[in-house]
């Protein structure tokens, strides 16, 4: 048993930085999110040695096409073949250095491969493709428990701060067609929803919490909130082309550096050598953000899914699947869109493309 609550604690300890960012599922965020790896769990022996390196390699993908405005659906737009269709690959690996029981670092780094089809960007006649690819955000984290886990058997609350810096391409670029003259194609910078980084240093603000009902079943909790100062980047969202008059007055003709948030909570229970958990995730990128400004491009809005997952542990080694499945999608207002509104007096709501679900795949070794 006493292995057992070792390897929870492992994984609860790992959780919080292989959830290294927020996205809702597609259009909405620009960034990726990682794996989760957490039992949510605590040893309830005082001699356990937690130092020593966790090492992750988590898959998550995801592929976005159906059109929301608020929360309605415009079904319109699959039926007519206009929707966006994004698909998003991204490998995170994780390395985290566990000091003690208490204390934890940890280092992820992103690796994304994107795609964007759609006929709006490419003359409204002929679908084409976009793609993006490379190295996304790094972060850098520090976490503590604010309870002595060898006391705290029953439930804990564990702090987490970090820095994500702007190591990903955020001004990425590849051909638009049948948008120049006689049709000719044009390079210009990729949408946000594929860039692969949003050119701000951010911090990031975690907490994570789990309580022990028995031995078998628990509940857990985490709150991950990234705050993102710089207001723009700087990048065009004209394509390579020249911003209309309305994106120019909106600002939506230059890209946010937007904030992004989850929360997340639920159920685990331990079956053997398997873990299966059952809870709820709410992920947002909202419309305004706590410090800076907030004018810019942003497609802002949030995702509440249901959250399935299972975990199969063996000695130092664990293997994880989670599939958030969507059950509310909503493109909220946008700054811009408040501005338009402001500006002709005709109330303004953009649209987003989201996914029905996002499968992610990883496995954690203890070193």
């Amino acid at each position: 048993m006493k292995s057992t609550f070792k390897f929870f604690a492992l994984c609860l300890m790992c959780a919080p930085l292989l959830t290294q960012r927020t996205m809702a599922q597609g259009c909405v965020a620009i960034r990726s999110t990682g794996g989760l790896c957490s039992m949510d769990e605590h040893p309830d022996s005082a001699h356990l040695n937690m130092s020593g390196w966790l090492l992750n390699n988590n898959i998550r993908y995801y592929r976005s096409f159906r059109h929301f405005v608020g929360t309605e659906e415009q079904k319109q737009r699959i039926a007519q073949g206009t929707n966006v269709i994004n698909h998003s690959y991204t490998q995170d690996i994780t390395i985290t250095r566990l000091f003690n029981s208490r204390w934890s670092l940890s280092a992820d780094i992103p690796i994304l491969i994107n795609s964007r089809s759609s006929l709006y960007e490419h003359g409204g006649v002929n679908r084409n493709t976009t793609h993006s690819a490379g190295l996304g955000d790094i972060r850098v984290s520090g976490y503590a428990w604010l309870l002595n886990p060898a006391k705290a058997t029953k439930g804990n609350i564990q702090l987490g701060l970090g820095i994500k810096f702007a190591t990903g391409a955020y001004n990425y670029q590849d051909y638009f067609y049948n948008v120049g003259p006689n049709g000719t194609r044009r390079l210009g910078p990729v949408d946000q929803s594929i860039q692969l980084g949003d050119g701000g240093t951010g911090f990031s603000f975690e907490a994570n919490t789990y309580y022990n009902f028995s031995h078998k079943l628990g509940v857990y909790g985490n709150f991950y909130y990234l705050l993102s100062p710089r207001e723009q980047n700087g990048v065009s969202s004209a394509r390579g082309g020249t911003p209309s008059a309305t994106a120019v007055a909106n600002t939506s003709d230059v890209m946010s550096v937007p904030d992004q948030f989850m929360i997340r909570g639920g159920l685990s229970y331990e079956a053997g050598k398997f873990v299966f958990m059952a809870g709820v995730r709410d992920e947002c990128l909202p419309s305004r953000d706590l410090v800076g400004g907030s004018a810019g491009f942003r497609r802002p809005g949030y995702i509440i899914s249901a959250e399935p997952s299972i975990f199969y542990r063996v000695k130092n080694v664990s293997i994880y699947a989670n599939v958030p499945i969507a059950i509310v999608r909503n493109r909220t207002v946008s700054f811009a869109d408040h501005i338009t509104t402001e500006l002709t007096g005709n109330p303004a709501h953009g649209d987003a493309a989201f996914a029905d679900y996002v499968i992610n795949m990883g496995v954690t070794f203890r070193l």
